[in-house]
């Protein structure tokens, strides 16, 4: 039998998802550079997402496209040598450990906060919405922030800690709102500055420091609620067991935890290797087993709740939001970086429509509720 070309061995793994190569569907895929199907063959996702962001193809319905490719698992199949060697990185390093910790704040989270402004919309949350009765994305923005509150049972004059603040949208709508005064912390100067501002009047301050500094840096203060939406994906398997004895240090006895994290449905030590490369450097996603062991002996899971396809609508209303702001981006950011931050978001809403990415709100107490929590939705 004679050997499969690189456009064969693409062509034919594409037809196992229902995608053609040059075909009349929205989510066919047009090549431009033939150069493309070894790129890809050789190495994965990060050929793949290079190559779009070279120009070297392109899918008229570009989730839908990913979204197939994901559904069959057709990335399992090819690129298997960056995957293998980040893997092998991770396995001998602390990724996320000193100053590798501050990484993805400077490579994303300091892209320019006018980029997450227009992107993120009225409400500067970069984490997944809660669209049960949400009509558009503020709406699910501000349903996701009250669903934390009510979720911890906010009360005024409880002190709060917010582990991964970012812009300080969470702890302002919790000040404002249900009269807490409260901590933020962030690896990024850029959120910082601009949560300061946000938050300016408010009984909150902004830091920028590591999670784990926390216990030395506050002196020992404790803390009615912590919460982290967003920030676990970057904390690393290594750290899980750090990270939550950290926040068991800072919670009062009777106190509460939320975490809002992705998760994914088998242990790995690694993220995708395009993400990797070029959206949030040594990141991960935590699987249920991981988490569940990192806080075994020191809090009761008292609610686990799930809604991963509001990340899908999330990310299409980021990308709306992006595109329309584009003009008045395209000059400082280049259309290399449109085509980079098109993948990145059409990839991530196409895992969470194949349901190969999740994403969980898990409320955590150090001894249990007396009585049982009463869990809100």
């Amino acid at each position: 039998m004679p050997r499969l070309t690189a456009r064969n061995r693409i062509e034919s793994l594409l037809n196992l998802a229902g995608v053609s190569i040059d075909g009349d569907a929205p989510t066919d895929m047009q090549v431009h550079d033939e150069h493309l199907y070894a790129r890809a063959i050789s190495h994965g996702s990060v050929g793949l997402g290079e190559a779009y962001m070279d120009g070297w193809w392109d899918a008229r319905d570009l989730d839908g496209f990913l979204y197939r490719v994901l559904h069959a698992h057709i990335d399992e199949r090819v690129g298997g040598i960056d995957d293998a060697a980040l893997f092998l990185r991770s396995k001998l390093l602390n990724l996320q450990r000193g100053r590798r910790a501050y990484e993805v704040g400077e490579h994303h989270y300091d892209l320019g906060n006018d980029l997450f402004e227009a992107m993120l919309g009225q409400r500067l949350v970069y984490s997944c919405g809660y669209w049960k009765n949400a009509p558009a994305l503020d709406a699910a923005q501000e349903a996701k922030l009250d669903l934390v509150c009510r979720k911890l049972g906010l009360a005024p004059g409880m002190h709060v800690l917010d582990i991964g603040c970012g812009w300080g949208e969470a702890l302002g709508y919790a000040a404002e709102k249900y009269g807490v005064s409260g901590v933020g912390i962030t690896v990024s100067l850029e959120q910082a500055q601009f949560a300061r501002g946000l938050c300016a009047g408010l009984p909150i301050e902004i830091r920028v420091q590591d999670y784990r500094n926390i216990p030395r840096e506050i002196g020992g203060e404790r803390f009615d609620r912590i919460w982290s939406i967003g920030m676990f994906e970057h904390v690393g398997v290594k750290n899980y067991r750090t990270y939550f004895e950290t926040v068991r240090r800072c919670l009062v006895d009777d106190g509460l935890s939320l975490l809002h994290t992705i998760g994914g449905n088998e242990s790995t030590n690694h993220t995708d290797p395009w993400i990797a490369k070029y959206i949030f450097p040594n990141s991960m996603i935590p699987s249920a087993a991981q988490i569940a062991t990192a806080v075994e002996g020191l809090f009761v899971i008292e609610d686990w709740h799930g809604f991963g396809t509001d990340y899908d609508k999330t990310l299409l209303a980021w990308r709306d939001n992006f595109d329309a702001a584009w003009p008045g981006l395209q000059a400082k950011y280049g259309e290399r970086f449109r085509r980079m931050w098109h993948f990145y978001l059409a990839a991530s809403a196409a895992s969470f429509r194949a349901r190969r990415d999740q994403l969980w709100q898990i409320v955590l107490s150090p001894r249990g509720v007396p009585g049982g929590y009463q869990a809100s939705r």
